[in-house]
C-alpha cells in the first residue's frame, strides 16, 4: 500500500512539471552552493560594533559579547578580526569560520550580522558600585527585601590596561529606574530625573575624560533594584565658539574701572604721605606751643607773687604816709623802681617767648592748611564701591580703601569744621603779646619816674605830693595786679586746654601715619589688580578655546574595540548592564513546537 503511495506520487510530479525544471533542479542547488564557496573576496562600506557587558551588582565584570554589522556593498567571502571564543551568525544559516583570531564568512550584498563572545576582555572604565544601609556597608545579596536609609554611590575610572581613546573621548550615561513603591525622597546630585511610565528614570552624565562620582539616596522598603544600565557613546558633538565679545567688552570697562581707580589711589596716597608730612611738622609745632604755654603757666605764679609784694608795699607805703611823718621810713619806697623793672623785664621775656611761639604756631598751622587742602576731594558713591567688591577684587584691599577714603573724607571734614579756631588762636597770642609788652613798658615807665621822683624829691616840701602820688600809685596797681592775676589765669586756662589739643594733634599724626601706610599697601593691592585685570578679556578668550578644545570630541576617529586589524569601523558603543538585585520568581513555561511543513510533506499528505 505504501509502495503505490509512493508511485502515485512519482506519477503526479512527472504530470505537473515539465522534464527541464526536474532535470535543473539539482544543478541549480549545486551552483547555490558553489558561489557560496568560490573564494569570492566581499567588500563592505563600513562597519559597526556594539560591544555588550554585563556586570555584577558591585560592578565586576562578568560576561561580554560583541554585535558586528556590516553594511556590504559586494557579496562574497567577508574577513574581520577579534579575539573571540565563539561566534554565532544573526542574519543567516551559513557558517562562520573562525581560525584563531580571524573570522570569515560569506555575506549577500546589504546588512550582515554576528555576534562574537569574548571572555577575559575588559572594558576601557572600571565600574565600582557601593550600597550602604542605615550608614552600614551591606553586601548586595543581604540588602534584598530589606528597608531604611539606602545610599547607593557609582565610581567610574580608567581602566589603564585597555584602549584610553575610549576613554577620552566616550560620554558615559548612567541610569537606574527606579519603583516608587520601593524607594521615596529620592535625593540624586547632579542627576537628571525624570517619569518613565509609574517609574523613576535617574539618569547621570559623565564627561570624556572624566573620572564618575555619583552619589543616590532615598528611603527604602521591601529593597529590589533593577540593573544599573551603562551606555557609552563618542562624544562627537560639535562645540560652536561661544561670542564671548559683550563679556569681554564688560571685562575691557572693568579693566578701565579698576586703572581709574589705581590712578585715584595713586593720588590718594600722595596727598595723604603729603598730609602725614605736614601733620609731623605740626606736631612739632603744636608740642613747641604746648611747651611754652606750659612754661608761661608755671611762671605766671612767680608773676602773681611778684606782684603781691609790689602790691602790699605800695598799700603798705600809702599806710605809712597817710600817718605822721615824723613816723615815715623811706628806705623801702627806693627799693620800688628795681622791683618794678625786674616785674617789667620778666614780661618783656614772657612776651618774646610767646612771640616765637606764635611763629612756629603759624608755620605749623599753615602745613597742616595745606596737606589738608592738597587731599583730594573725590566722591565715591556705594555703587561704585559695590562694583568693586563684585569685580572679584581681594575684599581685604577693598576694605582698606574704603576705611582709608571715608577717614580721609572725615579728616578733611573735621578740619574744615574746625580750622578757624586754629587760625584764631594765632590772634589770641597777637593780642596776649601786645598786652604783655604793653604792662613792661608801663612798668619800666613807672620804675624809671618813681626813681626820678625820688631823687629830686625834697621830703619835707613835697610829702604832701607824695602821698598823694603813693595813694594814687597804690590804688592803680591794685587795678593793674587784678588784670594780672586775670591774664594768669586765662593764661594757665590757655595751656591746659592746649594740652589736649596737643594729645588730638598727636594721635592725628599717628592715624595720619597709619594711614599712610595702609594707603600704601592699598595702590600695592590695586596696582596688582589692575594688572591682573589688564589682560582678562584675552585670558576669558584663552579659557574659552581650552574648554572647548577639552569637550569638543567630533574630530574622533573611531577605531575597533575588538581588533586594531579591522578597517571602515564607522561606529563603536558600549552598553553595560549590571545584575538586577530582585527576588526569585519561579515561571513555568510551556515550548510548543511548532513544525512547519515542507512542500513535499504537504504534496505528500495530499495524497495520503
Amino acid at each position: 500500500m505504501r509502495r503505490k503511495h509512493i508511485i502515485v506520487v512519482l506519477l503526479t510530479l512527472v504530470l505537473i512539471f515539465p522534464p527541464f525544471l526536474l532535470s535543473a533542479a539539482p544543478n541549480e542547488e549545486e551552483k547555490v552552493t558553489d558561489n557560496s564557496g568560490d573564494g569570492t573576496n566581499g567588500e563592505y562600506k563600513n562597519k559597526d560594533e556594539v560591544i555588550y557587558a554585563t556586570l555584577s551588582a558591585t560592578g565586576d565584570e562578568k560576561a561580554m559579547y560583541v554585535v558586528n554589522r556590516f553594511d556590504v556593498t559586494k557579496s562574497g567571502e567577508i574577513i574581520d578580526h577579534g579575539p573571540y571564543e565563539s561566534v554565532k551568525n544573526l542574519t543567516n544559516l551559513s557558517e562562520i569560520e573562525q581560525t584563531d583570531q580571524k573570522v570569515s564568512f560569506q555575506a549577500e550584498e546589504g546588512e550582515f550580522f554576528y555576534q562574537g563572545n569574548m571572555d577575559n576582555q575588559s572594558l576601557p572604565w572600571e565600574v565600582d558600585v557601593t550600597y550602604t544601609l542605615n550608614g552600614q556597608k551591606t553586601d548586595p545579596e543581604n540588602l534584598l527585601g530589606k528597608d531604611g536609609k539606602l545610599q547607593i554611590d557609582i565610581a567610574t575610572s580608567p581602566n589603564e590596561s585597555e584602549q584610553n581613546s575610549f576613554y577620552q573621548n566616550y560620554l558615559l550615561q548612567v541610569s537606574m529606574t527606579l519603583d516608587p513603591a520601593i524607594f521615596n525622597n529620592i535625593e540624586a546630585t547632579e542627576a537628571t530625573i525624570a517619569n518613565a511610565g509609574k517609574n523613576k528614570q535617574i539618569t547621570y552624565t559623565v564627561m570624556p575624560g572624566k573620572e564618575g562620582d555619583m552619589s543616590l539616596s532615598a528611603d527604602v522598603t521591601d529593597f529590589e533594584l533593577n540593573g544599573i544600565e551603562i551606555s557609552a557613546v563618542p562624544s562627537s558633538m560639535s562645540i560652536e565658539t561661544p561670542d564671548v565679545d559683550e563679556m569681554t567688552g564688560e571685562m575691557e570697562t572693568l579693566a578701565d574701572a579698576v586703572a581709574e581707580i589705581n590712578s585715584g589711589v595713586a593720588e590718594l596716597e600722595e596727598g595723604i604721605a603729603t598730609l602725614d608730612t605736614g601733620v609731623n611738622d605740626l606736631v612739632n609745632g603744636s608740642q613747641q606751643y604746648n611747651n611754652g604755654m606750659a612754661e608761661i603757666s608755671q611762671s605766671s605764679t612767680e608773676i602773681i607773687n611778684a606782684s603781691t609784694s609790689i602790691k602790699d608795699a605800695l598799700s603798705l607805703m600809702n599806710q605809712s604816709l597817710q600817718g605822721d611823718s615824723g613816723d615815715i621810713d623811706l628806705t623801702q619806697l627806693t627799693q620800688l623802681p628795681d622791683g618794678l623793672v625786674q616785674m617789667g623785664n620778666g614780661l618783656s621775656e614772657t612776651a618774646t617767648g610767646l612771640s616765637t611761639l606764635q611763629e612756629n604756631y603759624v608755620n605749623a598751622l599753615n602745613t597742616l592748611n595745606e596737606a589738608v587742602e592738597a587731599m583730594p576731594s573725590h566722591e565715591i558713591t556705594e555703587e561704585q564701591i559695590n562694583a568693586l567688591y563684585s569685580s572679584g577684587a581681594n575684599s581685604d584691599v577693598v576694605d582698606k580703601l574704603v576705611e582709608t577714603y571715608k577717614s580721609a573724607k572725615a579728616i578733611k571734614t573735621t578740619y574744615n569744621q574746625v580750622k578757624e579756631v586754629f587760625f584764631t588762636v594765632e590772634g589770641t597770642l597777637n593780642q596776649v603779646n601786645g598786652s604783655l609788652n604793653e604792662m613792661s613798658g608801663s612798668l619800666n615807665t613807672m620804675a624809671t619816674n618813681l626813681s626820678d621822683s625820688l631823687d629830686t624829691m625834697d621830703v619835707t616840701d613835697s610829702l604832701g605830693q607824695l602821698q598823694e602820688g603813693i595813694a594814687g600809685l597804690s590804688t592803680n596797681y591794685q587795678e593793674f595786679h587784678n588784670g594780672l592775676v586775670s591774664y594768669t589765669n586765662g593764661v594757665s586756662q590757655l595751656a591746659e586746654n592746649y594740652s589736649g589739643i596737643n594729645s588730638g594733634i598727636a594721635e592725628l599724626s599717628s592715624g595720619t601715619g597709619a594711614l599712610s601706610t595702609g594707603v600704601g599697601e592699598l595702590h600695592g593691592g590695586t596696582a596688582e589688580l589692575a594688572d591682573a585685570t589688564d589682560n582678562m578679556p584675552d585670558e576669558i578668550r584663552a579659557e574659552v578655546d581650552e574648554m572647548i578644545e577639552e569637550y569638543d570630541k567630533s574630530d574622533f576617529d573611531p577605531v575597533s574595540f575588538v581588533s586594531k586589524k579591522n578597517e571602515k569601523v564607522e561606529t563603536v558603543q558600549f552598553v553595560i548592564k549590571t545584575e538586577s538585585i530582585v527576588k526569585e520568581e519561579v515561571e513555568t513555561e510551556e515550548i510548543e513546537e511548532e513544525q512547519e511543513d515542507g512542500f513535499w510533506s504537504r504534496l505528500v499528505e495530499l495524497f495520503s
